[in-house]
């Protein structure tokens, strides 16, 4: 089966300004997949292109294995979704704008108007105007017009941006529905807890360039050896485990001590601290957050373990 998105060699120029370097992507049939960056990384640029509204100035990207560029239209059937924020008449009833959207989409879209408006929760303010609705509801809306065309892939583009903390509450929790029913979702963000919470795979882009793409468990999985200890004298503490072999990076923070190492190095150094007579109070392994990777990858060097592969 051919793979949802693979796009390779990306690139889009404006000016003396590359917004997209060479970017590689593969997104898989039923992928949760996170394509996270910072504002300005090049991400709406990216799907752009591989919705073939812009050309990319080299690379190529295909949906299904199909390039829009090459089939037009024919290539997006199964795709659907919204760069930036959807559009509606505000004066016209929710209901009357997926009604006009299904007229362009034809076929049996207009039959599926009532499935999509409860699947997102907006079946009892369907016949409401869109003036009246919140930026949430809109998001919502704007899925539910993409659910009309049956599509197998959906593409989002930041949908939880403005929203407040029940929005984008909501909003996770119609991902999450949506994923469990099969669909493969590209969600574009720079919300790392976002990400974190919905997506398995991923690709952290900054600069316009992919500086990681793969499974989101393995990212994490790739920061362990790292450990938090508090004791009874943490200044004692942190003095052996400064010279103690095998132990790096050793840190004294208000939370007590952080430091890497094998699991034998920091087993041996558990065993000298008691003999000094320092009693451990708490040792506990602890991986990088999403959130640590992304700014280490974002705003500086990525460590070669973390690289992509």
């Amino acid at each position: 089966m051919s793979q949802a998105i693979e796009a390779r060699g990306l690139v889009k120029r404006y000016g003396p300004v590359t917004a997209v370097d060479h970017v590689d992507l593969t997104v898989r049939t039923g992928d949760v997949y996170g394509y996270l960056g910072p504002n300005g990384a090049g991400k709406t640029t990216s799907l752009r292109m591989l919705l073939g509204l812009i050309r990319p100035d080299e690379g190529t990207a295909k949906l299904f294995g199909r390039d829009p560029l090459v089939e037009g239209a024919r290539a997006l059937d199964g795709v659907a979704g919204f760069v930036e924020a959807p559009r509606f008449y505000p004066y016209l009833s929710g209901r009357r704008n997926l009604e006009l959207v299904a007229a362009l989409d034809g076929g049996d879209a207009p039959e599926r108007i009532d499935d999509a408006l409860h699947t997102v929760d907006l079946a009892k303010r369907s016949h409401d105007k869109v003036k009246g609705y919140s930026h949430g509801m809109k998001q919502r809306l704007g899925i539910a017009g993409a659910l009309l065309r049956d599509p197998r892939l959906l593409l989002l583009d930041e949908p939880t941006t403005g929203l407040d903390p029940a929005g984008m509450r909501d909003m996770r929790v119609l991902v999450h529905r949506l994923a469990e029913d099969g669909l493969t979702v590209l969600l574009s963000s720079h919300l790392m807890d976002e990400v974190e919470d919905l997506c398995d795979r991923v690709a952290i882009v900054t600069r316009g360039q992919v500086v990681y793409e793969g499974a989101l468990d393995e990212l994490i999985a790739s920061t362990a050896g790292r450990y938090d200890l508090r004791t009874t004298d943490d200044e004692a503490a942190a003095a052996i485990a400064h010279r103690w072999f095998g132990i790096t990076n050793v840190a004294t923070t208000t939370r007590g001590i952080e430091f890497a190492g094998d699991e034998r190095a920091v087993a041996a150094l558990t065993l000298e601290l008691a003999q000094k007579g320092i009693g451990l109070l708490a040792l506990v392994p602890r991986t990088a957050t999403l959130e640590e990777l992304f700014f280490r990858m974002t705003e500086g060097t990525p460590e070669p373990a973390l690289e992509a592969a």
